[in-house]
């Protein structure tokens, strides 16, 4: 019994299992607090954070404020300014905790929310509902519904796939099936694409990302998918720390593992499709937030998992900042703000892959 003992720590990964301090936390949350100020103060029309604040109580009635802004400022910080940041919040939370519960169901620190098809089946989708949808409606109202629904396709393929193989209890058949699935989708979609060129650059738009036509309507849509997903997602933060283990050792714990990575995947999927259909195709929120928080604070689930999702938010209110500033009064494509960053993270990541957990 005593040589089991000895060789068991090096047989399991080890985990720093220990939850989220306070003073991470209070650095967490005045992240986001900062971010979102920041997101709702700057751009063409500056806007002062006291003015925000004072504009947000105002409608109180026993607090007596009086709003200082104008009718214009008004309607720049709730019509314009104030639904993007919000959505951009709820976007990047989702990917940020999504790509977190993804890494540890797949025991990958190079998985993100779109390993199993998500972008594939999303992308193709938005392309079907713009180069057929808008042409015969007038309207791209549609185009959030049809990326939500390729999206959500592409994943029962995957997993459809993946259970033919005969190894659902292990990820490997997952992860080729989303492979396959992916490449799928990009050739169907790249065939679409060059026969109908007339509306390329209205389909590079959205595959690229941003939140410049956000509206209140969106927010109201994905934000009950999002909002429940990464709830049920914290809740699941001590099993990730088991799956951490391995199959065996979880299994022997007392976790249906093949049940349980099948409720994180749908979980953090169906939260992913929202989140892609409202904002196009954002790549490495999954990759940069957790890892960032597993370098600084800990590599235990039960901080990364609630970190990713507050550190996410104010990740991407701050990204989007960048994308319609640098280059204003033109604005950048999110996509490719965050592939700036994420790229070089990537290889990072890659390089440390052996001594990530």
């Amino acid at each position: 019994m005593a040589a089991v003992d000895a060789v068991r720590p090096e047989a399991t990964p080890r985990v720093a299992a220990r939850g989220v301090g306070l003073g991470w936390s209070l650095a967490a949350a005045a992240f986001l607090l900062g971010s979102l100020v920041v997101g709702l103060s700057v751009g063409p029309v500056r806007i002062g954070p006291g003015s925000i604040v004072e504009s947000v109580l105002s409608p109180i009635p026993f607090l007596h404020v009086h709003s200082p802004l104008d009718a214009v400022e008004h309607a720049v910080l709730w019509q314009l300014r104030a639904p993007r940041v919000v959505l951009a919040a709820l976007v990047g939370g989702m990917l940020a905790v999504a790509g977190s519960a993804y890494q540890g169901v797949f025991r990958n620190p190079l998985a993100d929310p779109y390993l199993l098809g998500v972008a594939g089946g999303a992308g193709l989708g938005a392309t079907l509902a713009i180069v057929y949808g808008v042409a015969s409606t007038g309207t791209d109202a549609i185009v959030p519904l049809a990326a939500f629904a390729g999206a959500i396709a592409a994943v029962v393929v995957t997993y459809a796939l993946g259970r033919s193989a005969g190894a659902v209890r292990t990820t490997g058949a997952l992860v080729l099936a989303g492979v396959t699935v992916a490449t799928f989708t990009a050739a169907v979609q790249t065939f679409v694409q060059q026969r109908h060129t007339d509306v390329l650059q209205n389909v590079y738009s959205w595959l690229l990302g941003g939140f410049s036509t956000s509206t209140w309507r969106d927010v109201a849509i994905a934000a009950p998918y999002i909002l429940a997903s990464s709830l049920v997602l914290v809740l699941h933060r001590r099993v990730l720390d088991v799956l951490s283990l391995g199959d065996e050792e979880a299994a022997s714990l007392g976790v249906d593992v093949a049940r349980t990575r099948l409720v994180i995947v749908v979980v953090a999927t169906l939260g992913t499709a929202a989140a892609v259909a409202v904002s196009g195709l954002i790549a490495f929120v999954g990759i940069i937030v957790p890892h960032t928080i597993r370098l600084l604070v800990s590599t235990s689930y039960r901080a990364v998992v609630p970190l990713s999702l507050v550190v996410g938010a104010g990740f991407l209110v701050l990204t989007d900042v960048l994308a319609r500033t640098v280059l204003s009064p033109a604005e950048l494509p999110i996509g490719v703000v965050t592939a700036f960053f994420g790229a070089p993270f990537f290889a990072v990541v890659l390089r440390t892959s052996r001594t990530m957990r």
